[in-house]
């Protein structure tokens, strides 16, 4: 059963402004993550914002925005590169039992991400 779709767009000009910006960094990715972005090179901003998208669409599909830390949803990869949640905290408990499936991509000047959360039924 599905229970939550999300999806973002964010444009990579906006992101390629803060890749410098370690406050911005640091409020919203975790260490791991900003080291993956600042090794991307000339696609490092694209990076940037395809991370910030995923969260953004992470929110969606709960239905709750950016209210949670946003920390909390570290974006992975696996060694073929598909990009999966790694969560924890109190986000990882508000997502219980849930299954997170995240998908990123990256067009001229925008990053879009899909989440879609999938769970078991109601009771």
């Amino acid at each position: 059963m599905y229970k939550g779709l999300g999806l973002d767009l964010c444009e990579i000009a906006r992101m390629e402004k803060l890749l410098n910006d370690d406050r911005f960094l640091s409020r919203f990715f975790t260490e791991a993550e900003k080291e993956y972005v600042l090794s991307r090179g000339k696609s490092s901003a694209a990076t940037l914002a395809g991370l910030f998208a995923a969260r953004e669409a992470l929110g969606k599909a709960l239905g709750c925005g950016l209210d949670f830390d946003l920390k909390e949803a570290e974006v992975c990869h696996t060694d073929q590169g598909a990009p999966y949640y790694r969560l924890s905290g109190e986000l990882k408990d508000r997502v219980g039992n849930s299954r997170l499936f995240l998908s990123i991509s990256h067009d001229g000047d925008m990053a879009a991400a899909v989440c879609l959360i999938e769970g078991g039924s109601e009771t």
